[in-house]
């Protein structure tokens, strides 16, 4: 592993010796890709400087603990020094391990975030309302920025279906544990025998992507221009610009109709497209492998029931990995991190497992 590393550093230097040369600096472009290059690369870097720092520590000590000083004062401080550098060496490789895994190459992309209202009617579609302010809280915790892309709402305030975008720096890599099914149980507010009910949603995460990504063929899309429903005013319900995009390989049919033009809504249909048809085939692939399939904590299968936020009791349970946090109104507001953490810990801890047996 260490000398894996090692050629990585060396890769690191060199692309600090290239963008320091008048040649590179020159070509704005050169520049770009290499400084994304090693800031990639960076972490490995500084976690193998410090595992060498924390080496010679050690070996200075035990150069010390074998010597001929007999004062015990000094070879007791010797020893707690050799002590340390060695679990900081441990903590290090760690560390190290971790990092070397294979990293999604989606994980620095944005993404595009579906809510569907699942089983239970009216408060399923409340709960998915819930949901969508729960996720653009968290993001603006984040500073990202979202966006609507197509909304379909209900006369009650709750949402049939809606696609929104979150941009920002790893946005995919902190959301693509939230694909699946959430349960919720509580009281409904039209339930006057105070009943618990059980509704589900239904939450898929997709990576951005362009259409040189996925290529598409023209022929294969049937696009209809229709006219807007809901809410909108004159202008959007008098005027063709919504967009209904339908890929007949596939059958996948894309909606979007929040935006006057419609040229925005075929851009923003056909983003939402390319993403679902290159999901689909990579859930494809996944699925041919049962091995990685093992190595993953519940990310893109959309029929399995992932998490249960229960109200009465205040609490909310990752069936993944068997997390239970009493912080539901916490959660509610867009405090996700606690529960993110936990399920990237859980997949980087079984995705090491099995580099370890192989």
């Amino acid at each position: 592993m260490l000398e894996k590393v090692k050629l990585i550093e060396e890769k690191y230097i060199e692309i600090e010796k290239r963008m320091a040369s008048p040649e590179v600096y020159s070509d704005p472009q050169l520049v770009a890709k290499l400084a994304r290059e090693q800031k990639e690369i960076a972490p490995i870097v500084e976690a193998f400087r410090a595992y060498e720092k924390y080496r010679r520590d050690a070996e200075e000590a035990r150069a010390i603990l074998d010597g001929k000083n007999d004062d015990p004062e000094f070879r007791e401080m010797a020893e707690e020094e050799y002590d340390k550098a060695r679990e900081m060496m441990a903590k290090t490789e760690q560390e190290l391990k971790l990092l070397l895994l294979p990293r999604d190459p989606n994980d620095s992309k944005n993404v595009i975030i579906e809510i569907r209202g699942g089983a239970g009617g009216e408060e399923a579609a409340l709960f998915a309302q819930n949901l969508y302010r729960m996720y653009t809280m968290y993001a603006e915790s984040k500073r990202w920025k979202s966006e609507i892309l197509n909304l379909n709402e209900t006369e009650l305030g709750g949402i049939k279906e809606v696609s929104f975008m979150i941009e920002g720096d790893g946005a995919y890599s902190r959301m693509k544990f939230e694909s699946g099914v959430h349960r919720v149980q509580r009281v409904p507010d039209t339930e006057a025998s105070g009943r618990i009910h059980t509704s589900t949603v239904t939450v898929a995460v997709l990576p951005e992507m362009d259409e040189v990504d996925f290529q598409i063929n023209p022929a294969d899309l049937q696009i209809d221009t229709y006219r807007s429903s809901g809410a909108g005013g004159q202008h959007v319900n008098k005027t063709e610009s919504a967009i209904r995009i339908t890929h007949l390989p596939t059958g996948t049919v894309v909606e979007c109709q929040e935006e006057r033009s419609q040229h925005k809504n075929r851009d923003r249909a056909m983003k939402i497209l390319v993403s679902r048809l290159y999901e689909a085939e990579r859930e494809k692939q996944s699925a041919a492998l049962a091995a990685e399939r093992k190595s993953q904590v519940g990310t893109g299968d959309r029929s399995e029931r992932i998490r249960t936020y229960n109200y009465p009791q205040g609490r909310v349970t990752d069936h993944r990995i068997g997390l239970t946090l009493y912080k539901i109104d916490q959660i509610m507001n867009g405090s996700l991190d606690e529960l993110i953490d936990a399920l990237i810990t859980a997949d980087q801890a079984e995705k090491l497992r099995m580099s370890e047996e192989n």
